[in-house]
């Protein structure tokens, strides 16, 4: 038996610099048209647009490494946004509100999957955030690796 869950329900990062990367998170989730559900000392709990963001600071005894996505962990999450539209307006929302580290800017990654478009930024602490876009079904649809008529898996991530 196997079953199918419905998406991610909620994201929670611990972070070293909660002065900075709290007020960011917020803003963000704000933006993304989520609303804030629990606001204290050190955390902000953000949610709707079908999922949730806790984001806590670290104890103070615990704030000797930054993030590396290198190390066991996140690597990066992604929000799946509805339009290429969207992810334009969210990249220049993190670069230009936010004060975001860019790593990328909005660009095709069809290389990942058919029409593929994503913006990927840093928070404060480096904790890395992607927005993409992927018409239709993506993988799963006509075209795709993994729908009908796909050439299947891969053997290797591109």
């Amino acid at each position: 038996m196997s079953v199918e869950v419905n998406g991610i329900a909620h994201i929670q990062l611990t972070v070293n610099d909660p002065d900075r990367c709290i007020p960011f998170w917020e803003k963000l989730c704000h933006f993304l048209q989520m609303k804030t559900l629990i606001k204290g000392e050190g955390v902000v709990y953000c949610i709707g647009s079908r999922t949730g963001i806790l984001v806590r600071g670290a104890p103070s005894g615990k704030r000797d490494r930054s993030f590396d996505q290198d190390r066991a962990g996140l690597h990066h999450f992604c929000f799946r946004a509805r339009s290429r539209e969207d992810v334009d307006a969210i990249g220049r929302f993190a670069a230009e509100e936010l004060g975001a580290k860019i790593v990328h800017a909005a660009e095709d990654g069809s290389s990942f999957a058919p029409g593929y478009y994503s913006v990927l930024f840093e928070d404060p602490d480096g904790i890395r955030v992607e927005v993409n876009h992927v018409p239709g079904k993506g993988h799963l649809g006509e075209g795709g690796r993994l729908g009908p008529g796909g050439a299947g898996p891969r053997n290797r991530f591109p």
